[in-house]
């Protein structure tokens, strides 16, 4: 978004058309600015994860929208371009803002701590996308990802002579891609409900078509509105007065001093139209020269002039290539193999690790909760760092020579002195050969599911449960070995099961849960004992590999980590908070069962401090997940004639984050039982359970509690069968002391 622009616009030259004129129209729409103009959910930020409520009000406005036979197509951002000032500045302001407002409701202020943690600026469209494309999929809904700019894609879209799409609703940066007209707004009206109809019930209100608009605006209004004049003039006040594309021109943004988009237009008049004049008069302007603001501004507009697309074909094609300057790749960013950008596309796999190759630069921003503790800095610093490496090696490895001498550098939020560089040929050779004995067929995996017994029939395929069950049998586990033949070729992996079962063995042997062997090694067995208590559904199984993480990790623990951080146990001795602190970090891997609206009740930045943490591990895995399915594409060893790209990526593990909430929900409810004398007794805890449904509103409370329960004796299952393994478990008896304490409470 252009601010100066969107507020002169707002009363010069926005139009309004009733909605009607759209009725059979499709509508391309740019995903960040659909998230942007979302009503927010003020606690997200507070909890972690996606907003509880965001998949209902969005598909309320799809069904609105399609009632009058509008069709939808999003487009989302792919790889980062441009250029970024300051990339760690959004995520920094974001964790300021949440610790301002964790002090306000710590002073007893609810209302303003509201409002402070939904102006936080967290989540960011970018950390909602994967939601919002599964929220697409599952309603049927098309979307795109973009090689880059999802702007520069809508445009395409709509200038092919097959008219993809017949209008755009986004920001106003699409007037720099040659867009003429643009939807700003959805005016959605409803039927007003009437309660006192007879035999009415309550239900979701109709959409009032007559009643509803949309607001646009036109390019040729725009120019008329501004004294007639011209595009190149037009185009570059939007430049210089700011956006994502390129920061405002300093000259305009000094303190004490405020530019209207009609200001920055007379500015650039008074120096005929021309950037360069106007860099030449403030040359001596010091963030001028320190940002030189002409170079950026042609680096900007070479970028959008002969930006990067995927075609209709699925090609991947450069704007006016002809006359483009030979380093584009400084302008928009280096390009990545098209095999890889048309998995992009289709959201099979995110752009995070993607980014890291293409740019060369890993950035570990601040978390929500700021980060400040020492046990997450070393986690994202060190004890990660050896996953993205593998990672990285893993991709390039399968891609040309120039990836596998890329170097790559780790910045970090905390610490903009400290880099962490490698070059990826100092990683090779990667662990692909060692895991590349993986081409198990469907036919054979129901043969084993077969085999396993009555209480293994319902486990998916494709699921962490049967991976690991599957080979319990060692003589099963001998025939999974198949390695290439030199000489000759592999039958490729078909069905989605094979796929998504292939690609978590890899993923398994890579964390070391299974040997070379295929058998399972000792960890192995204890996230199998895990899972069986747990249980198969993906959410289960992910809080089960969750804790089995952050176990080797050394951080499942009741240690004293964010001792500067409110939310902790307060009640009783310290050996009850210790016990409740255990208890409510292993729920904090656990889903609050909610319904579909936003949440309403205790806040723990103690909690969301942890939760940092587990969202850091969740992500690494997945992208290693991920990277373990995209390699066996990439050496051809998955049919590729397929249409259920998304489908894959849902069906692997580890796709949802979930919030802290029943992590919050459970310490809140331990610490009250000592409220009463006896927090044991059967009277204080049916007590504190019917006071509990008022704390969390919308929320089921008491089968979110067995939850936590069930999601503690598998984790607890787990911590025994490591002990019995030999893996080195912290503190054994604090374990079976917690267990002994929680027993009395259930």
């Amino acid at each position: 978004m252009v601010p100066t622009f969107d507020t002169w616009a707002a009363t010069k030259v926005t139009k309004s058309l009733p909605l009607s004129s759209l009725q059979g129209s499709v509508v391309g729409v740019d995903a960040t600015y659909y998230l942007e103009n979302t009503a927010k959910e003020p606690l997200v930020s507070a909890l972690g994860g996606f907003p509880l409520a965001l998949e209902s009000s969005v598909v309320r406005e799809f069904k609105d929208l399609q009632s009058i036979g509008l069709r939808l197509h999003f487009v989302f951002n792919g790889l980062d371009h441009g250029l970024d000032d300051d990339p760690f500045a959004p995520s920094l302001a974001a964790a300021n803002n949440n610790a301002l407002a964790f002090e306000t409701y710590e002073n007893y202020q609810p209302v303003q701590a509201i409002q402070v943690f939904r102006n936080s600026g967290a989540p960011t469209p970018q950390a909602l996308a994967e939601y919002l494309k599964k929220t697409l999929h599952k309603h049927g809904i098309p979307f795109t990802v973009a090689p880059y700019s999802a702007l520069a894609q809508l445009a395409y879209f709509e200038k092919h002579p097959d008219g993809f799409v017949d209008a755009i609703y986004g920001p106003a940066e699409l007037f720099l891609y040659g867009v003429d007209k643009i939807i700003t707004k959805f005016e959605l009206a409803h039927q007003p409900y009437d309660p006192l109809e007879r035999g009415n019930v309550k239900k979701t209100p109709q959409l009032a078509p007559e009643n509803s608009d949309f607001l646009w605006i036109n390019r040729g209004n725009c120019l008329e509105a501004l004294g007639r004049v011209s595009s190149s003039v037009f185009d570059n006040a939007l430049l210089l007065a700011g956006s994502k594309t390129l920061r405002s021109f300093p000259p305009t943004n000094k303190p004490g001093k405020t530019y209207s988009f009609r200001d920055t237009v007379n500015l650039l008049m008074g120096s005929g139209g021309n950037v360069s004049t106007i860099c030449n008069q403030y040359a001596d302007d010091e963030e001028v020269q320190r940002l030189d603001y002409l170079g950026r501004y042609k680096q900007a507009m070479a970028g959008i002039r002969h930006h990067v697309v995927i075609t209709s074909e699925g090609d991947i094609e450069t704007l006016d290539k002809n006359n483009a300057p030979h380093d584009l790749h400084d302008c928009v960013g280096q390009r990545l193999p098209e095999e890889l950008n048309m998995y992009l596309s289709r959201g099979m796999i995110r752009p995070r690790v993607l980014n890291w190759l293409a740019s060369g630069t890993i950035l570990i921003l601040a978390p929500y909760d700021g980060g400040d503790s020492k046990v997450y800095q070393n986690l994202v610093r060190q004890q990660l760092e050896p996953l993205r490496r593998q990672t990285l090696s893993l991709l390039a490895d399968s891609l040309n020579r120039y990836y596998q001498r890329k170097e790559i550098t780790t910045k970090y939020w905390f610490d903009s002195n400290s880099l962490s560089s490698v070059n990826i040929k100092d990683l090779l050779p990667s662990p692909k050969d060692s895991i590349n004995a993986w081409n198990v067929k469907e036919d054979t995996m129901l043969d084993r599911r077969q085999m396993l017994g009555k209480q293994s029939q319902d486990l998916p395929l494709g699921s962490l449960s049967f991976a690991l069950r599957s080979l319990q049998d060692a003589n099963y586990a001998a025939t999974t070995i198949i390695p290439p033949t030199k000489g000759q070729k592999r039958q490729p992996l078909r069905t989605r099961a094979e796929i998504c079962a292939n690609a978590i063995w890899r993923f398994l042997q890579l964390r070391g849960y299974v040997d070379r062997q295929h058998q399972l090694t000792a960890w192995g067995k204890v996230l199998d004992s895990t899972l069986s208590i747990a249980g198969p559904q993906a959410q289960q199984e992910k809080a089960a590999l969750l804790a089995v993480e952050l176990m080797r990790f050394g951080l499942l623990n009741a240690d004293t980590m964010f001792s500067a951080y409110s939310g902790a146990p307060s009640r009783s001795n310290d050996i009850d908070k210790r016990n409740c602190m255990l208890v409510s970090r292993v729920a904090c891997l656990g889903r609050l069962i909610h319904q579909p609206r936003g949440y309403s009740g205790p806040l723990s930045r103690h909690i969301l401090a942890y939760h940092s943490m587990v969202s850091a591990v969740q992500a690494s895995l997945r992208d290693m997940l991920e990277i373990c399915l995209v390699t066996m594409f990439l050496e051809g060893g998955v049919d590729r004639e397929r249409e259920d790209w998304m489908d894959i990526a849902l069906q692997l593990p580890l796709f949802d984050e979930d919030s802290c909430a029943l992590g919050v929900m459970m310490l809140h409810y331990l610490d009250e039982l000592f409220v009463r004398e006896d927090p044991t007794s059967e009277t204080t805890r049916e007590e504190m359970t019917s006071k509990s449904q008022g704390w969390v509103v919308h929320s089921d409370f008491k089968a979110s509690r067995e939850l936590a329960y069930r999601l503690w004796d598998a984790v607890y299952r787990g911590v025994k069968t490591a002990k019995d393994s030999g893996e080195d478990v912290q503190d054994i008896q604090m374990w079976d002391e917690v267990d002994q304490w929680l027993s009395l409470r259930r």
